[in-house]
């Protein structure tokens, strides 16, 4: 308790009053006593205060003014998403960051099915009652047949700012994803290594004759335009939220992975930049045509950050934008690099290491998405990301074109020498 000697003039008035009405949501119980010179100032003090704060008395001198503690935050801990194969129970927790101090309830609000009826997929309670002086609570789930569920937790307790949401996905079996995990990652090697054949061969030649300059142009801003779209549904939170509004199943397209392959892969293409700008290059440079594609490429990209910042459009949208980008450029990119082996009637400055890890990891980021299309028994994952499959798709392609060309239509032929004949 501590003594406050004020006079209750207007100012000092108002500042009790923006101290309870304001200040108070962070403050803790406290009793403030102040010295009250007539019924006429503890009149006006009843009018600006809040009847619960204030305790006056004629035969006292004083004012009480009880400021009531602020609300306690509670942060919730649970699952974003569960993962349980066919016929199979788990248990899960739903955890708060202190104990309560009257028992909560929590209820599992279905937002989502892939079937019509929720309950052939998986079997949830439909509310969970935490105990009073507990933090912890556990309830079990049983799956039955393959399918997602979406479910929001809510509750009767106002101290929660955030609620938590949870989905289940009931897949055929645990081997099959984790092959899929195996040959993600496996594709994701195969790409990331893909880059450094090039480099390589630029280093050891001392030279990027055989390079096409469009293709590395186009690969830059296709990249960029990649990282910015990865990263931002990795790494920011009101993005993610904003994806998870809009797409009620909540598959986030972007794993660890692909953020750090599309970063790595716009290291790499700044690093053929510099050494296209300090070895041999002969009389190449980007052409007007690949120049025309950039401008309308990167203008199209300002263009709707510009709307997404005014917000004429979300920033969701612009990042699918941003994707497209990425998309278009994988189906041009390589053309210009395929007309120029067949200009040349070769390949030699074009990697062929490369191209042979490009594919294989084309190969294996297709057959992820046909396991998870699968496993999942939703087909849609497999068009429902146009990027990552494009990607995958037309490099193989284009991958397929250039082993042609290397192998088939331009193979060198080994230099032979005339043996001269001995005439003794």
């Amino acid at each position: 308790m501590s003594s406050l000697g004020l006079s209750l003039k207007p100012a000092q008035l108002l500042f009790m009053w923006m101290l309870i009405n304001v200040s108070g949501v962070n403050a803790r119980r406290t009793n403030m006593i102040t010295h009250c010179s007539s019924s006429d100032d503890a009149l006006l003090i009843d009018l600006l205060l809040p009847a619960d704060c204030v305790s006056w008395s004629e035969s006292s001198p004083f004012l009480f003014l009880f400021i009531p503690p602020a609300e306690s935050r509670l942060d919730l801990f649970a699952p974003d998403s569960v993962t349980l194969p066919e016929a199979s129970e788990a248990s899960l927790n739903i955890t708060l960051s202190s104990p309560v101090q009257q028992p909560i309830v929590f209820y599992l609000n279905v937002t989502y099915t892939s079937e019509r009826n929720y309950s052939s997929i998986i079997t949830l309670p439909t509310q969970v009652l935490l105990p009073r002086h507990s933090s912890t609570v556990t309830f079990n789930v049983t799956s039955h047949n393959v399918g997602q569920v979406t479910t929001y937790l809510q509750c009767n307790c106002t101290e929660l700012q955030h609620l938590s949401r949870i989905r289940f996905m009931v897949i055929h079996s645990n081997v099959l994803a984790v092959i899929s995990q195996i040959v993600g990652w496996i594709y994701f090697l195969l790409w990331s290594l893909s880059f450094y054949p090039q480099a390589w061969e630029n280093w050891r030649r001392k030279s990027v004759i055989g390079l096409n300059f469009d293709f590395l142009a186009l690969n830059l801003t296709g990249f960029i335009a990649y990282s910015v779209f990865n990263v931002s549904l990795f790494w920011v939170p009101f993005i993610q939220e904003e994806f998870l509004k809009r797409n009620p199943k909540g598959i986030n397209p972007v794993s660890s992975n692909d953020v750090f392959f599309s970063l790595h892969a716009v290291l790499l293409c700044l690093v053929y930049f510099c050494q296209a700008a300090i070895y041999k290059r002969g009389d190449q440079k980007i052409s007007w045509t690949a120049v025309f594609l950039l401008l309308v490429g990167w203008t199209f990209a300002l263009v709707t950050l510009v709307l997404a910042a005014a917000k004429q459009i979300t920033w969701l949208d612009f990042l699918y934008y941003c994707s497209y980008i990425k998309l278009a450029v994988t189906l041009i990119k390589y053309v210009p690099q395929a007309f120029m082996n067949y200009r040349r009637q070769s390949t030699e400055g074009w990697s062929i290491g490369g191209v042979l890890m490009d594919f294989s990891g084309g190969i294996l980021s297709i057959l992820q998405m046909f396991l998870q299309s699968y496993n999942n028994n939703e087909w849609k994952l497999v068009f429902g990301d146009p990027t990552k499959f494009g990607l995958g798709a037309f490099s193989v392609i284009f991958d397929i074109l250039f082993l042609t060309q290397h192998y088939c239509l331009y193979r060198k032929t080994t230099p032979y020498e005339a043996l001269v004949q001995d005439t003794n």
